[in-house]
């Protein structure tokens, strides 16, 4: 007798049911420029535009959100996407010597 064959002589076996499978969303989390008494308007929206990919029309109305309302929403994203955004902003507008201040926040 061969060691795999199976010679138990019924049709017992396990039946096995899949559990349902529910995935949730990952968590999302927006991205926000913070005012400051600094930072060019003009070089605010070359930010959105150039990392946020809005249109000059919607990163004028953004900045001015900014400006008036001390902060502004400039995307939601995912946790990775979020912070590496936050990161290159921050990175750039050091690179140019403004004090200009990306954060992230989760959304509930």
């Amino acid at each position: 007798m061969n060691r795999f064959e199976d010679h138990s002589g019924g049709d017992e076996g396990l039946a096995l049911q899949e559990a349902p499978t529910t995935l949730k969303q990952p968590p999302q989390y927006q991205v926000l420029l913070l005012n400051d008494d600094y930072t060019p308007m003009e070089f605010v929206v070359e930010i959105l535009e150039r990392f946020f990919s809005m249109s000059r029309e919607q990163a004028t109305r953004v900045m001015l959100q900014v400006h008036t309302e001390g902060k502004a929403v400039c995307g939601v994203f995912t946790r990775e996407i979020a912070e590496t955004k936050v990161s290159r902003v921050n990175e750039y507008a050091r690179g140019y010597q403004h004090p200009l201040l990306c954060s992230m926040d989760v959304i509930d």
